[in-house]
C-alpha cells in the first residue's frame, strides 16, 4: 500500500504578515465557511484508494482561525475517503493570539496531536517589525495553553537574521526559547521577497536588508546552543528532540508521495509534480460546481528528478545514502557527480565517504551554492 502525506491550506489570515510570500489572504474570513465547504468537496472528489495516509499537516495561511468543529469536519471527511494509520501524526499551524486553552483542548480531543506555533521572536518590537499581531506575553501564553491542554509534541517557529539585533540578544533570546521546553524547533533566516512588505520598505529605504555575516554568525550559534541543550539537528533548518523530528515534513525531504489539498496547494507522485490554483475565488467557484479547482503539472525528467533528490536530501544532516540513489536511479553518484563533489569537497562545503554526501557546517551556510552544483546544465 503506497505511502500518502496530506497537506490541508487554509489561506486566510487576519492581516498578512510583512515578510510573508505563501499563498495567503487577508480580510475575507468570511468566506471561510464556504471554503471548507469546497474543500471537503475537494476530498472526496480526490478520494484515494490503495493508500494509507501516515500524516496530516493544516497548514497556511493560520489555520487556526477555522473553529475546532470545522477542523473536525475536515479531519472527518479525510477519513472517510482515505485510510488513516493508526497513531497518524496530525499537525495544525497555530498563531498566538488566535488560540486559548479551551479551543486547543477541542483540537487535541478532535485529533490533532502536533502543534506547530508560529512565534517568530520572543521581542515585542521585533514582532511588530514583522507584522505579526501578538506580543511576547501571547507567545509565552500560547506555550503553557498547549501543554495545559494536553499537547505533547509541539513544534516552534522562529525567524533569525533580523536587521539591527545583536548576537548577544539572539543568544539571550535563544536560552529562552530552550526554556520553553518545546519538543521541536523550526529556525528560518529571514528573507526579503519581492511583494512583500519588507520588500517595499527596503526599496524606498525605511529599512536595512538582513547582513548576511550577521545571519550566519546567528546561525552558527543556534547550531552550537541547541547541540548543548539537547536538541538534535535533522536537517536544515530544523531541530529536535529524540523521536520528534517532523514525520510530515520528512516526507518532502526523502521523496515520498504527498497530496495538497486546498487553494494553493502543492502535490507530488509519481514523478509528476501539480499545483492547484492560487486564486480563492476560482477554487470556490470551481468547487461550489462540483469540479475540481485547475492544476498545473510538471512532469519531472529523470535528470530534473534526480537534482531534486540530491537538493533535499542535502537539506538532511543525514545525508544523501549512495545506495539510495543507485536504487532509485540506477547511477553511481561519485562517478555522476565526481568533478562536482570533488570540488565541493575541497571547498570544505561538502563531506563525503563510500555511503553518504552530507553538507558541512559552512555548507549549510552556503546550501544553494551547492544545490545548484547538481542541477541540470
Amino acid at each position: 500500500m503506497t505511502e500518502l502525506a496530506l497537506y490541508i491550506h487554509i489561506p486566510f489570515c487576519r492581516c498578512r504578515c510583512h515578510y510573508c510570500s505563501f499563498v495567503s489572504t487577508a480580510g475575507r474570513m468570511a468566506e471561510m465557511p464556504a471554503y471548507v465547504c469546497a474543500l471537503i468537496g475537494e476530498i472526496n472528489l480526490r478520494r484515494r484508494t490503495g493508500a494509507l495516509v501516515k500524516t496530516i499537516y493544516f497548514g497556511g495561511g493560520t489555520p487556526s482561525l477555522l473553529s475546532a468543529s470545522q477542523v473536525g469536519e475536515i479531519l472527518a471527511a479525510v477519513r472517510a475517503n482515505y485510510a488513516v494509520a493508526e497513531g497518524a501524526e496530525i499537525t495544525l499551524e497555530a498563531n498566538p493570539g488566535t488560540i486559548d486553552k479551551e479551543y486547543l483542548q477541542n483540537l487535541r480531543q478532535g485529533g490533532i496531536n502536533r502543534l506547530s506555533l508560529g512565534v517568530q521572536s520572543l521581542d515585542g518590537g521585533e514582532l511588530e517589525f514583522l507584522g505579526r499581531q501578538h506580543g511576547t506575553a501571547e507567545a509565552l501564553a500560547a506555550v503553557c495553553q498547549a501543554r495545559a491542554a494536553g499537547f505533547d509534541n509541539l513544534s516552534l517557529d522562529f525567524i533569525y537574521g533580523l536587521p539591527g539585533r545583536s548576537i548577544r540578544k539572539w543568544r539571550v533570546m535563544l536560552r529562552e526559547i530552550i526554556a520553553l521546553g518545546a519538543e521541536h524547533l523550526s529556525l528560518y533566516a529571514l528573507t526579503v521577497e519581492e511583494g512583500t512588505m519588507l520588500a517595499e520598505l527596503a526599496r524606498c529605504g525605511a529599512m536595512a536588508l538582513p547582513d548576511p555575516d550577521a545571519t550566519a554568525r546567528e546561525y552558527e550559534v543556534a547550531c552550537r546552543v541547541l547541540a548543548q541543550a539537547g536538541y538534535q539537528q535533522y536537517e536544515i533548518s530544523n531541530w529536535a528532540r529524540q523521536g520528534y523530528s517532523s514525520r510530515h515534513n520528512m516526507t518532502y525531504w526523502t521523496g515520498g508521495e504527498y497530496l495538497g489539498l486546498g487553494c494553493g496547494a502543492h502535490s507530488f507522485g509519481g514523478g509528476v509534480r501539480y499545483a492547484a490554483t492560487e486564486n480563492l475565488d476560482a477554487y470556490l467557484v470551481a468547487l461550489g460546481a462540483g469540479c475540481l479547482s485547475e492544476l498545473t503539472e510538471e512532469v519531472l525528467t529523470p535528470r530534473l528528478a534526480l537534482s531534486e533528490a540530491m537538493m533535499l536530501g542535502l537539506r538532511l544532516n543525514s545525508g544523501v545514502a549512495v545506495d539510495d540513489i543507485r536504487t532509485r536511479f540506477g547511477i553511481d553518484l561519485h562517478e555522476c557527480f565526481k568533478t562536482e563533489i570533488k570540488e565541493l569537497v575541497a571547498l570544505g562545503l561538502l563531506e563525503s565517504d563510500n555511503r553518504h554526501l552530507k553538507l558541512t557546517l559552512q555548507g549549510r551556510l552556503l546550501g544553494n551554492e551547492v544545490f545548484l552544483r547538481f542541477m541540470p546544465p
